[in-house]
């Protein structure tokens, strides 16, 4: 039992973070209909940009306590994500509006590549440390319950905390402030929530830049983890099956399918996978993405899309 609850723990622990990265496909897909291809980028690019600046502030600055240099490049790292919130609204979605979801689509391609490149350019392109004092002993706990008690990651539990508190802060701001309301609006038609005097483009800013946000402390905390290196972008596509599970347009969706995914992928890991020679938690989430497209498209909570001709 001792043995299964780590798994499970370790699951749930991993699907907060997916959790919080599918929130920001959510949030923009929710405000402008854009399905954001350029998320996964967007956790790598801020990831960058906190690493390199907390390694440049103390050098420039001279400072000598971490956390206010980690503090100081957090600030930096999001204003460079509210900067490319604005660019991106003014130079490819106020460009774009009413257009086909296709269009879109490959609009947000563009700028993942974009990103990805820039990112390499500005900030290099080795493996980068990002250490912002998260515990990394495992502590063991319930030992007055299971033999040897569960073995938890301290780092991972942090992680998952943190992962929380903030999906539960955006899920907060998206249902009961007035940016949110107006956010939902939008959503709903761009024509209409114009027609009432609601700001499509600063409404994209701010949706892009709290989607700017998440990726950001997403980031950080997949970087203390792993790393911050290129392949970071590919772990946070993981986000792209719970968003098809839980819902597009769902920001409880988007919570619950990526502790689905987590659990799933760990569960079978590590009791189905020795039967099948491993590798399961490579393509576990993704194969059950496409059950639920071809079972449920719309997903656990997504609204169903009926054209009416």
């Amino acid at each position: 039992m001792g043995f299964f609850l780590e798994t499970l723990f370790g699951g749930l622990m991993a699907g907060m973070l997916y959790s919080l990265i599918a929130l920001g496909f959510v949030l923009i897909f929710k405000a402008s209909g854009v399905f954001n291809f350029a998320q996964g980028a967007m956790v790598l690019f801020s990831a960058l940009a906190m690493a390199r600046f907390a390694e440049w502030f103390p050098k420039l600055l001279g400072l000598d306590s971490k956390l206010l240099a980690n503090l100081l490049a957090f600030g930096a790292a999001m204003a460079v994500m509210v900067a490319l919130a604005w660019l991106i609204e003014r130079l490819v979605l106020g460009r774009l509006v009413n257009q086909e979801g296709i269009t879109l689509l490959m609009a947000t391609l563009g700028i993942a590549y974009f990103l990805d490149g820039f990112g390499q350019t500005v900030f290099g392109s080795d493996i980068y440390k990002i250490d912002v004092g998260m515990p990394k002993d495992p502590i063991f706990l319930f030992e007055s319950l299971f033999q040897g008690g569960v073995l938890i990651n301290q780092e991972d539990l942090a992680a998952a905390l943190i992962a929380a508190a903030l999906v539960a802060l955006l899920s907060a701001f998206f249902q009961y402030t007035a940016t949110g309301r107006a956010l939902r609006a939008v959503a709903d038609d761009h024509q209409a929530a114009q027609s009432i005097g609601i700001p499509l483009g600063r409404i994209w800013v701010i949706v892009w830049s709290v989607a700017g946000f998440a990726a950001l402390v997403a980031g950080i905390i997949w970087g203390s983890k792993l790393g911050v290196q290129f392949s970071l972008s590919l772990v946070a596509l993981k986000a792209l099956p719970v968003v098809i599970l839980g819902g597009l347009t769902s920001v409880p969706g988007a919570i619950l399918g990526g502790l689905i995914i987590g659990v799933g992928e760990k569960l079978s890991e590590v009791y189905i996978g020795p039967m099948l020679g491993g590798g399961i938690e490579i393509w576990f989430a993704y194969v059950l993405a496409l059950v639920f497209l071809l079972v449920r498209p719309q997903g656990l909570f997504g609204e169903k899309i009926i054209d009416r001709v």
